[in-house]
């Protein structure tokens, strides 16, 4: 307890004064559990092959070990967001919380592909109910602007570094044993539930009005699951077979009456009227081209450096480690960064080192340089990591109500899911179709794809160096909108 009455005397609370050691406590538990789902994201990517191996899953069932993490998170967000507004955020964090720790103990046992896979996608579920909750008792307890920018740095900070070192932590796990990239979480989310018990606030929390909207909660999780599915099945089954266009039809029609419904119940899962503010759209695309463009660009360099080049597990994860230690050590400084320039510049910047980073590893061939290849251009994602994820993460929710705060949560990570699923399948089928002929084109064409549409989100970000609409514009329409 000390150390944390040092620390809340170094840092500013919401209200101006400082933050006494409870709130702290509370901060640092939300964090550890961003951090672990973002860790599960990336974690399992360097502990495939030995996965493979030891389980005799074919290539296709092996992306669902991966993919069925992403089809429950990325299929359930939205709900999971509203679902906290509704019931209450500490309460929807805690459930889940326990869900994770059950499903990753589950995870680090079984001794079959099928359940492996179940229990991945069971953990994809608790996380669409973590992540929102979380970010939404951060937004909702420190007030707009320097305080909430602060908090959300590090809170962002805290994920982005997870994402970034999971595949630096797995590396030395499965040097042990893949079992271990799977059973190390289970101790971290057993100790951040029990500190979340003490240390989470019982205050009444303002609950958003209404009941539940269950023709829109089942119609956009159907869209969701049956989107994130037909991507991912995409590349084996074909993208003009019957199976991918029927399944893609069906994730549109469900999309096409979710729309329709929210416009007509009273109370609607998602206010349609959050889309009208430009720089919450651009926060939602930034993230989609942000972590999907990324996804691809992993899978991407796991076939590279493993398969191509031999590298082995430590040696891969080494390679990323200047990234995640660039996000590591910066993105807590973001808060104060964002209040002196504003998030726009911030992550136009950001969309600008990406774009560069990926056009660093067009140059990979058969003997790549760790010196002018491989650092510079992982210091440069890096950079684009730190600076653009807590930057989206600010932009995304400023302006929003407290009772939709879970709402716009959901659908910020929604989209980095979603993009995530869409862009795996897209390089996952240009990688496919081209390294039978030369494996180094291969692996540039399938980086191409990274690099274009980093190329497209600094297009977007651009578009918000514009003087932004102010949050009171942004509740005014949403007043108009009730009258």
């Amino acid at each position: 307890m000390r150390l944390h009455v040092l620390l809340a005397d170094m840092i500013p609370s919401s209200n101006g004064g400082r933050w006494d050691a409870r709130l702290w406590a509370a901060l640092t538990v939300l964090c550890a559990v961003v951090f672990l789902d973002a860790l599960d994201v990336s974690m399992v990517g360097v502990a495939l092959p030995s996965i493979q191996a030891d389980l005799g899953l074919s290539t296709s069932s092996l992306q669902w070990v991966v993919s069925g993490y992403v089809l429950g998170y990325g299929g359930l967000l939205l709900l999971g967001g509203r679902t906290a507004d509704l019931l209450g955020r500490r309460r929807v964090f805690l459930v889940a919380l326990a869900v994770f720790a059950v499903a990753s103990l589950l995870g680090g046992l079984v001794s079959d592909g099928t359940l492996l896979i179940a229990a991945r996608f069971v953990k994809g579920i608790s996380a669409a109910f973590t992540a929102p909750a979380a970010l939404s008792i951060i937004t909702t307890t420190f007030a707009e602007g320097p305080a909430r920018n602060r908090a959300l740095s590090i809170f962002t900070a805290s994920g982005a570094s997870g994402f970034s070192l999971g595949l630096v932590i797995s590396g030395f796990l499965t040097e042990l044993g893949w079992r271990w990239t799977f059973l190390m979480p289970v101790p971290v989310a057993i100790i951040a539930l029990v500190a979340a018990l003490r240390f989470l606030p019982k205050r009444r929390e303002e609950r958003a009005e209404g009941g539940y909207d269950l023709i829109g909660a089942t119609t956009i999780t159907g869209s969701m699951l049956l989107l994130v599915f037909a991507v991912v099945e995409a590349p084996e089954a074909g993208w003009g077979s019957v199976r991918t266009i029927v399944t893609l039809a069906a994730a549109v029609a469900l999309l096409v009456v979710f729309v329709l419904a929210e416009q007509r119940v009273r109370h609607p899962l998602v206010r349609l009227g959050i889309l009208r503010s430009g720089p919450i759209v651009r926060a939602n695309l930034g993230l989609v081209i942000l972590f999907g463009s990324y996804v691809g660009f992993q899978f991407v360099a796991m076939q590279y450096f493993q398969n191509f080049l031999h590298w082995s597990a430590l040696e891969t994860a080494l390679a990323f480690l200047p990234a995640g230690l660039l996000v590591a050590v910066t993105s807590t400084k973001m808060g104060s960064l964002a209040d002196r320039f504003g998030t726009a510049r911030l992550i136009v910047i950001g969309s600008a080192a990406l774009a560069a980073g990926y056009a660093f590893f067009l140059r990979v061939d058969g003997a790549p340089s760790l010196a002018t290849l491989i650092i510079p251009g992982m210091v440069l994602l890096g950079i684009a990591f730190a600076l653009s994820f807590p930057s989206l993460n600010i932009q995304a929710t400023n302006g929003v109500a407290d009772d939709e705060q879970g709402l716009a949560s959901g659908l910020l990570n929604t989209s980095g899911q979603v993009g995530g699923a869409v862009v795996l399948a897209i390089v996952t089928a240009v990688l496919t179709s081209n390294t039978s002929a030369d494996p180094i084109d291969g692996f540039r064409a399938a980086i191409t794809v990274s690099g274009i549409l980093g190329l497209v989100g600094l297009v977007i970000a651009l578009t918000g160096l514009r003087r932004p609409r102010t949050a009171v514009a942004v509740e005014d329409e949403r007043v108009l909108e009730t009258v």
